[in-house]
């Protein structure tokens, strides 16, 4: 057995908890049971298991304060958001309880001589290897619509974050469903890329989903091409936040302070390129700089706090060096730059502009508080600009025409296009990325049917 995993408050340095790593043996026990609660569930008609579904929209709001907490303390996040991203959860669980079981119907087909259809059976046991900067949202993103579909799940966690994954492990049993059937591994962190590998290997285990760095998703990616088994990776991202020359300025520049600073700036869905039309570049630089020296850093158990911790020492250090790299290369900081003294992972919100392709904070993943501005010379350059990544997650186009914003956006690769909008997941719509964010989809129908066998039926007279 490794070192036990030792979880630390990100906004004071303090110690919260220790827990025991797994073996190996202790390992198997687990995906053994896992393997025969996934078995058995995949028997449990579909009505049942919404109406477990639904109950799990109940059970999440009533621990909605003690998840809340867990997520404030082990990675930072401020509390609103905390509470906002459990009852997202209970929402996107409601959704999957009324629709997932049509969804899942038996779709028929008019064959001449047969009677034919589609079915959508459970997968089976999927492992899901899941990041600590929505430690509630990003498991029941995944979670929801697979054991709605029928399937188990075997959950490693980001290991700072190991409090809230046993809680939701627990939770999942309180709500109604069979011991088991949702199982947190806790494993150190230098153990998991082998472990992952194997199981991904093992033959109880139907699939894997990933939502992380771009490092884990090809080493996760890979091992599953080697097994032929269904993998979907949602990797990082650089989204680009587009203002035209006919866009409101006002609302532009408001809803890019909430698109980049929401949790910290750890989001893979956070905007993070802001790419300006040359006409109203200044207008939108003073308006948004006005915007991000008013937000509210501190404590994030307060209510007013608004930009919280980063969640480790080492995120912040990356923010620093994208930061002075950035400068260096030619940008100009505008307001911020430093991380802020005393025990927590602090980084003061950070805005710089003259960027682009080249520099640190353009092409690369900046998972914190740091926007980059661009200026674009018209919709081509802006288009140019915006594609200029190795990522593909969102896109945000803001424009008085719409139909200008649409046509911009079909220009630019990215799993989702928000017009006139913050880019944003829903359970209704598809969610997923592009190129170096990765490939297949989560929620809505897309994402039930990824963790199902989409089975053909012909049966003659």
């Amino acid at each position: 057995m490794s070192a036990a995993i030792r979880t630390v408050n990100p906004a004071t340095g303090q110690p919260l908890a220790s827990y025991d790593t797994w073996d190996t043996a202790r390992i198997e026990a687990a995906v053994e049971r896992a393997h025969a609660a996934s078995r058995a569930w995949a028997l449990v008609p579909v009505a049942e298991r919404a109406a477990r579904v639904a109950h799990l929209a109940r059970t999440l709001r009533e621990h909605k304060d003690r998840l809340a907490h867990l997520a404030v303390t082990e990675m930072g996040k401020p509390v609103g958001e905390a509470e906002a991203e459990v009852e997202k959860s209970a929402l996107t669980a409601e959704y999957y309880a009324e629709r997932g079981p049509g969804i899942l119907a038996d779709e028929h087909v008019a064959i001449d001589g047969a009677e034919a259809w589609v079915a959508y059976e459970p997968a089976g046991l999927v492992l899901a290897v899941m990041p600590w900067n929505f430690p509630v949202w990003q498991v029941m993103r995944f979670a929801i619509p697979s054991l709605l579909a029928g399937n188990g799940v075997l959950l490693k966690h980001a290991s700072n974050v190991t409090g809230g994954a046993l809680a939701l492990q627990d939770l999942i049993v309180e709500a109604g469903f069979p011991e088991h059937l949702v199982t947190t591994l806790v494993i150190a962190d230098a153990d998991v890329p082998d472990t992952t590998s194997r199981l991904i290997e093992d033959d109880r285990i139907a699939a894997v989903t990933l939502t992380g760095s771009n490092r884990a998703g090809a080493a996760v990616g890979s091992a599953a091409g080697r097994a032929a088994k269904k993998s979907v990776l949602e990797l990082g991202g650089s989204d680009a936040f587009v203002v035209l020359d006919d866009a409101d300025v006002g609302a532009a520049a408001a809803a890019a302070v909430r698109a980049r600073f929401a949790n910290s700036g750890q989001s893979c869905v956070c905007a993070k390129r802001f790419i300006v039309a040359e006409a109203v570049m200044d207008a939108f630089t003073t308006a948004f700089v006005a915007g991000v020296e008013r937000l509210r850093i501190g404590d994030p158990h307060d209510r007013s706090t608004q930009v919280g911790p980063l969640a480790r020492g080492d995120l912040r250090e990356a923010i620093a060096r994208q930061v002075e790299e950035s400068v260096a290369a030619g940008a100009r900081l505008l307001t911020g730059g430093k991380p802020l003294p005393g025990e927590g992972c602090f980084f003061q919100p950070t805005v710089l502009t003259d960027t682009g392709p080249g520099m640190a904070a353009f092409d690369e993943e900046t998972f914190g508080p740091l926007a980059a501005l661009a200026v674009a010379r018209d919709d081509d350059d802006a288009a140019r600009l915006a594609d200029a990544t190795s990522f593909g997650l969102g896109l945000s186009v803001w424009t008085a025409d719409t139909g200008r914003g649409i046509a911009l956006a079909r220009r630019i690769t990215s799993g989702a296009a928000f017009v006139n909008a913050v880019v944003a997941s829903d359970p209704r719509l598809p969610f997923g990325g592009t190129k170096r964010s990765g490939y297949g989809r989560e929620l809505a129908g897309a994402g039930i049917r990824e963790f199902t066998n989409t089975r053909a039926y012909w049966v003659a007279p």
